[in-house]
């Protein structure tokens, strides 16, 4: 049986954390992913630690900014090492960064494949996570996200697969494209045309347009071993979390 995560940056706007955390765990979550925002007070983690100790949940899985990867790489060795995480995700660039020819995404998968060294020295995984951005043909005809990982192939991908589809995308074809790469992946879900318009188009899982059974099914035939729940806007937080496990344990 698949062990659900949860990403907390759906979880955002609805403090306190430890409330969140409680929910989560008697909701039958087993992991969540953190986001760089919890990791800006490093004297909070021993709590962050207990709170998840004490639900139940675990936290192999972390976004951090490229910044901070490249540039404070103890204090991210730092954090994973005391939250148990095995992954590291470069979760985007900022919006005025996703705009570049073919060689500007290719510099920035070089870029990460440099900053990667210590954490592959430490023996995590690193690597990428997708936004829309990266299926924009460049001027050469060659995709921002086959140039980002052909910086290294040791770099691994956290597939969104709807924003792959916001995209323009089908998902299933990159998903065969790098099965050998893809060791987490965004379970997230896609309103029907004009519904969820409050939540800028997104849907509890199971409660949209993507088709998540066959999704599933092959994200299971890639080396994925982390399947984490994600709401970029919910106007309940609660009632995302206990939808989309709800539907998930059915695929």
């Amino acid at each position: 049986m698949t062990a659900f995560s949860y990403q907390l940056y759906s979880s955002r706007n609805f403090p306190p954390l430890a409330d969140t955390l409680r929910m989560l765990g008697a909701l039958g979550y087993a992991q969540v992913e953190g986001f760089g925002g919890l990791f800006a007070d490093l004297e909070a983690l021993d709590e962050l630690k207990r709170d998840l100790g004490a639900n139940g949940l675990a936290m192999p899985t972390g976004h951090f900014g490229l910044d901070m990867v490249r540039d404070q790489p103890d204090r991210v060795l730092a954090i994973a090492e005391a939250l148990g995480i095995e992954a590291v995700f470069v979760p985007a660039v900022p919006a005025e960064e996703r705009e570049k020819d073919a060689a500007g995404w290719r510099a920035l998968g070089a870029d990460l494949a440099a900053a990667a060294k210590p954490y592959w020295e430490a023996g995590l995984s690193f690597g990428w996570h997708n936004h829309a951005f990266e299926f924009v043909e460049t001027e050469t005809g060659e995709m921002p996200l086959d140039l980002i990982l052909a910086g290294d192939p040791r770099l691994v991908l956290e597939f969104d697969v709807a924003w792959s589809v916001k995209g323009g995308q089908d998902p299933l074809v990159w998903i065969e494209k790098y099965a050998d790469r893809i060791v987490a992946a965004h379970v997230k879900d896609i309103a029907a045309e004009g519904e969820c318009v409050d939540e800028d188009g997104w849907a509890d899982v199971g409660h949209g347009v993507m088709d998540w059974p066959t999704i599933m099914a092959a994200l299971r035939k890639t080396q994925a071993r982390w399947f984490v729940m994600e709401h970029d806007n919910p106007t309940d937080h609660a009632r995302f979390a206990r939808r989309s496990i709800e539907s998930a344990r059915t695929l």
